[in-house]
């Protein structure tokens, strides 16, 4: 079952910088996941995301395949995930390209003569989210009653990992039509700090606000246009004493074709996530032992790409 969701509306250039961390706050304690508007990131710019998006996945998969993934960074195939673990099924039904941060000479790039501007367009699209979500950063530091520029006084935005997730869920009549199940994105939460999603306003998107109650109930997340959806991840839920909630999420295999880009933000590599002090007490201690981020997504990463 599902119904459709009002999440809270968050302004990234408000002036009243108090007021909105606490929606911010409220948003997190209650659903894990909140829309962004006034986020710097112009339309015209997203548009050309979404353009470039595509004509890459229109490729013959032996094209795309020439840059499959390596060291986080490329193309994934049709059901070479699977995010839900427990599921039997096959992989989920969509195609996946990652652009990792810019500066460690990682990323793999179709030919210029092939997609011409298609690396420049996400290279800018890259700086922009990357600088959108360090300004929303301070601003759930203020939500957790710490200072503004507490993320940059722990190191974890020394060297901040920054990926863009370019995904193209094909429409229901061209895939293999089998009895078993498949979804576009399998349940599962995010595992790092923020992600800023990006649609083609065709639905799909559903969350689940209570993980442990059965049977789940799912509810859908219309788009606004122009507007990310952000969402908080695991690394973020253990910083905070899980007080902000990183949220069930899954993609229904659609009946048109979809497109959609996330922007997963991490902190950096030598960053040690450890419980905030704002998040504990006596009556609640910390939940968790201190991790190296490195060390945590590593090993979340190992266990979602099918075997």
């Amino acid at each position: 079952m599902s119904n459709a969701l009002q999440l809270p509306i968050i302004d990234l250039a408000s002036p009243d910088r108090f007021s909105t961390a606490n929606s911010i706050r409220q948003a997190c304690i209650d659903h894990g996941f909140f829309y962004l508007v006034n986020h710097g990131v112009d339309e015209e710019l997203v548009k050309k995301v979404f353009e470039q998006s595509s004509n890459f996945f229109s490729f013959p998969i032996e094209e795309k395949m020439k840059l499959a993934i390596k060291n986080h960074r490329g193309y994934t195939a049709l059901y070479a995930e699977k995010l839900d673990t427990t599921l039997t099924t096959k992989g989920d039904s969509k195609e996946t390209f990652y652009v990792g941060p810019l500066a460690d000479g990682l990323n793999q790039w179709p030919l210029e003569e092939d997609l011409p501007s298609w690396r420049s367009t996400m290279e800018t699209y890259h700086q922009k989210v990357l600088s959108a979500g360090t300004k929303l950063l301070s601003l759930i530091a203020l939500s957790l009653k710490l200072d503004e520029d507490f993320f940059g006084k722990v190191g974890a935005l020394n060297e901040p990992l920054g990926f863009i997730r370019l995904l193209h869920y094909p429409g229901s009549g061209d895939l293999d039509s089998s009895s078993e199940e498949v979804y576009g994105a399998s349940a599962h939460s995010d595992y790092g700090m923020i992600t800023l999603l990006m649609t083609d306003g065709v639905p799909g998107l559903q969350i689940c606000r209570e993980k442990s109650k059965q049977p789940q109930v799912w509810e859908d997340v219309p788009s606004i246009s122009g507007a990310f959806v952000v969402n908080i991840g695991d690394m973020l839920e253990r910083w905070t004493n899980c007080l902000f909630r990183s949220t069930l999420h899954r993609v229904l295999p659609p009946r048109q074709e979809r497109y959609s880009v996330a922007f997963f933000m991490e902190p950096s590599k030598d960053c040690i996530v450890e419980c905030l002090g704002s998040c504990c007490s006596e009556a609640h201690p910390p939940r968790f032992p201190p991790i190296k981020a490195s060390d945590y997504l590593e090993e979340r990463l190992r266990l979602t790409y099918v075997k």
